[in-house]
């Protein structure tokens, strides 16, 4: 045992800065990635990007785009990455805000998916699937609020805009302090369109998005895989020393949690077996889950960064709509209490059903992710 652990002390270490290598390689690939879809977009579309995109001009099929791409792929991350890139290549700004809101909602699967780990204990189950579900309620309810108020008002569309006004102002669309990323991109970019450029620049426009969503897939995926590696330890002991300091902390902690291992999912599903198991209650993890929230955001706006040319200052402002959207959402929601209650409340109260009948987690998985999005969308296109 001890000649084992003597041994396998090195090779650990070695292992640990071959994975922050690899996580250096996995961001700049995202950055790269980010800059295909952009480049693919204004390279197939031109000047066309309103047409292209006017069956989700209607802000409601905008969410529900958002919402099923998300609960498809599995990553708010990668979503709003690609959302970044369409902007880049002239996606208009308040098309992608509604996106970027069903992307928050559709991510909310995963820890429920988990949840089901608990089974076939009814009451370890009841905890666990409160405490997912927690997050599903929370952004439907941030999306019920916030959608409307955006569609009259324009609130978060105008708050990004003052935040990047500064760049705006200097009459300069190409983001000069990120300047360092277009040399380090631009070359590989350059060397797929030359054959790519042989399909037309249509369809090698398109193909050049495709490569770039992979890419993305890619490179998000492979960077949660290491940072899980690399700081899950930490997470949760993080995670372990905020418990029971307040909401404040909880949320800055669920924040912290999420920006290290790269993905709200991880965080929440840290979260669902410790209130299964009993070590935590419902209310504990909420606050965890909205600094989740926030924390995801980070990759979106890592995103931005490798976006020049004209619309680059559009590319951040989406990035930050993300992140406003998320602190909005939980200092207005949380910081009243009736609004606060709603989705523990709606929960437990999911979760009380659910252990009646199993079929109601298959229901409410279809319903709320696949089913009433689907049918929504195709009234709205």
């Amino acid at each position: 045992m001890n000649q084992a652990t003597t041994t396998a002390a090195p090779i650990s270490s070695t292992t640990r800065w071959l994975r922050w290598a690899n996580l250096a390689f996995m961001l700049y690939l995202l950055l790269l990635a980010v800059a295909m879809v952009g480049t693919g977009f204004k390279w197939s579309v031109g000047d066309q990007a309103k047409v292209l995109f006017e069956f989700a001009s209607h802000p409601v099929a905008g969410l529900m785009i958002g919402l099923v791409a998300t609960a498809l792929i599995q990553s708010s991350s990668t979503v709003t990455s690609i959302i970044v890139g369409l902007v880049a290549g002239g996606l208009p700004v308040e098309t992608a805000i509604p996106m970027v809101m069903g992307a928050n909602i559709g991510t909310t699967v995963t820890n429920t998916l988990v949840s089901l780990g608990h089974v076939r204990c009814k009451e370890e189950f009841k905890r666990a699937f409160a405490s997912a579900t927690i997050h599903d309620f929370f952004n439907l309810l941030a999306v019920m609020i916030f959608l409307p108020l955006e569609m009259m008002f324009g609130i978060l569309d105008k708050v990004s805009h003052w935040l990047v006004s500064p760049l705006l102002n200097t009459g300069d669309m190409s983001m000069g302090g990120f300047d360092f990323i277009k040399p380090i991109t631009k070359p590989v970019i350059s060397a797929l369109q030359g054959p790519l450029g042989s399909f037309g620049n249509t369809v090698g426009g398109v193909l050049l998005i495709a490569i770039g969503i992979a890419t993305i897939f890619l490179a998000i995926t492979v960077m949660g895989k290491l940072m899980k590696g690399l700081m899950v330890g930490r997470a949760r002991d993080i995670l372990k020393n905020a418990i029971g300091r307040g909401p404040i902390h909880g949320i800055v902690s669920g924040s912290i949690v999420t920006v290290l291992v790269q993905s709200s999912s991880t965080t929440t599903s840290l979260m669902v077996p410790l209130v299964g198991t009993g070590v935590l209650k419902v209310r504990d993890v909420y606050p965890f889950t909205l600094g989740a929230n926030i924390g995801t955001c980070i990759t979106a706006l890592l995103a931005a960064t490798a976006v020049s040319g004209e619309f680059a200052v559009f590319a951040l402002q989406i990035a930050l709509v993300h992140l406003v959207f998320n602190l909005m959402a939980t200092v207005f929601i949380f910081g009243i209490p009736f609004l606060r209650e709603i989705p523990v409340k709606c929960a437990e109260l999911l979760a009380e059903t659910a252990v009646k009948n199993k079929l109601v987690v298959a229901a409410y998985l279809l319903s709320v992710f696949i089913v009433l999005p689907g049918a929504i969308l195709a009234l709205t296109v």
